[in-house]
């Protein structure tokens, strides 16, 4: 490379004066490189809730409304929007200059159906198109949703941080709902470069030339996304020391979640920072299959939330009190929905009582599948804990370890845990993703439609229904208690606390927004 440069110094001083070469040199393409938590295996953001798809469909793709800094809904994709007087149409019109990687316009057509397929899969798209009576295009620009009757969460949902109905064009939209896509055209800041692709290795993404900024400044998940690097590559680099000495070294500009453990080795280097984006944090998600026994039995599914404590865990993966927090609340701690109903007595590993109803269950000591996920730091030590705990309530545990992306592929079979399936999983959310009962999609009880393990709750979904119809704040409350009670009895997952991270940056990086996702947008390598 040395070589090069002295080469290239050369020739251009025979022809042109001196200051050129700096020019050259200045012009050539900035490359941003990032250690993400797990590698990207999976390219449709709409089949699967796993957060690094989702963050690749933020590179990619661009959304109708986003949250911004303060988690207020904000237009991103449309220009203007109005309600009807009765409450029933919606219609909004999308901004100028909308174009998509191969050049053509995006319009209602590709709005109409990128709608369809997101409503089809996530549990708050699916509450919301269950009032939705129509769905049209009125010209190329504008389209409406013309519904059955009020609700109060039609910008909710259209903005959801994740989940979010990213826009696609028609013919990929059209894709089976149940199918992966296989075009990944998107009009989003950044264009993926599939030639490039390495899973295992690197994914590619280049800054689109066309794309139309917004003429706010950016924020959160919203405003101007405005590509400030040529060319980002997340590189795979699941070792977090390796990582480390990368970030030090220079070879690596970003590692997205650093241990906390290895903290104080970055906070000691005068090159390094480390930046809290997500100020709102991460909830830990125990997940059951109702599918199968013996967690098709609610006593059984009790047991567990006596069994199992939160400091367990958030000791043995975060360590640090600072970082995380005990909370009994479904729907986080320190948000509007915060209560610890039907859940006082949980969550404090009374294997007598665990036991107790472990009989009333009828469990009959058929090993019980719990995936565990060997490298994503933030979970690889939450399986085994639970494993003990599980064992000590006098289950049979059959611990299967594997990678995050193959743990992605198998929650989604609905195999008996002995044929390929599982019984529980471990996984982590964003905060703000578990706001309220709409927005959190492991409460939701649809059924076959419901988040991976498809827990079945008529009153459940009752009740998640008249939340998000109702518009009076003191009876959304009284809703989430009662939801909450509903679970208790019922139990769809446990929570298993809170917790907090920053992310590790050289200090020549600049410009991360405050955001519950990753985002690369707005920043700046100098």
């Amino acid at each position: 490379m040395r070589k090069r440069i002295l080469g290239l110094f050369a020739a251009l001083a025979l022809s042109t004066p001196v200051a050129a070469p700096v020019t050259a040199i200045a012009q050539q393409p900035k490359t941003l490189r990032a250690v993400m938590h797990s590698d990207l295996k999976i390219l449709d953001p709409i089949w699967t809730t796993a957060f690094i798809v989702r963050n690749h469909g933020y590179m990619v793709y661009d959304t109708l409304f986003a949250l911004d800094s303060n988690l207020k809904i904000q237009p991103q994709m449309v220009d203007t929007w109005k309600m009807s007087d009765d409450k029933l149409t919606w219609t909004f019109t999308l901004r100028d200059g909308l174009e998509f990687h191969d050049g053509q316009p995006v319009t209602s057509d590709d709005v109409i159906a990128s709608l369809k397929r997101w409503a089809a899969r996530d549990s708050l798209g699916q509450i919301l198109w269950a009032k939705v009576a129509e769905a049209k295009a009125v010209d190329p620009k504008t389209f409406q949703l013309v519904l059955k009757a009020p609700t109060g969460i039609v910008l909710q949902a259209l903005a959801k941080p994740s989940g979010n109905p990213f826009i696609m064009p028609k013919r990929v939209a059209e894709t089976d709902p149940s199918k992966q896509i296989d075009d990944y055209v998107g009009s989003g800041p950044f264009i993926f470069k599939k030639d490039e692709w390495k899973p295992g290795d690197k994914t590619v993404y280049v800054k689109n030339p066309k794309y139309k900024p917004r003429a706010e400044p950016a924020s959160g998940l919203a405003g101007g996304k405005i590509a400030k690097v040529d060319r980002v590559e997340w590189v795979a680099m699941p070792d977090q020391q390796t990582a480390v000495n990368a970030l030090q070294a220079g070879e690596i500009d970003i590692i997205e979640q650093p241990q906390h453990d290895l903290y104080p080795i970055l906070k000691n280097d005068k090159n390094i920072a480390l930046v809290t984006t997500n100020k709102w944090g991460n909830q830990y998600i125990y997940r059951f299959n109702q599918l199968h026994k013996p967690f098709d039995n609610p006593k059984n599914r009790q047991a567990m939330l006596y069994a199992l404590n939160q400091k367990d865990f958030l000791e043995g993966v975060i360590g640090d009190p600072d970082y995380y927090k005990l909370c009994k609340a479904m729907f986080v701690c320190g948000g509007p929905y915060e209560t610890a109903a039907g859940f006082e007595d949980k969550y404090g590993s009374d294997f007598a009582k665990a036991k107790e109803l472990l009989k009333a269950g009828g469990y009959d000591g058929t090993p019980v599948v719990l995936l565990h996920s060997t490298d994503l730091y933030v979970l690889t030590n939450m399986a085994p804990i639970a494993k003990s705990l599980m064992e000590k309530a006098g289950l049979k545990v059959d611990m299967q370890s594997m990678d995050w992306q193959t743990l992605v592929a198998r929650r989604a079979k609905k195999d008996a845990p002995d044929k390929g399936g599982w019984n529980i999983l471990i996984t982590s959310t964003s905060s703000v993703d578990s706001l309220d009962p709409v927005n959190s999609s492991f409460i939701s009880a649809s059924c076959d439609k419901a988040w991976f393990g498809w827990p079945c709750d008529e009153e459940i979904t009752r009740l998640r229904q008249a939340f998000a119809d109702e518009t009076d704040e003191a009876k959304r409350k009284e809703l989430v208690e009662k939801i909450q009670l509903r679970a208790a009895e019922v139990p769809t997952h446990a929570v298993l606390g809170q917790y907090t991270g920053a992310m590790g940056t050289r200090k020549n990086i600049s410009g991360n927004v405050t955001s519950p996702v990753p985002v690369f947008w707005n920043v700046e390598k100098k």
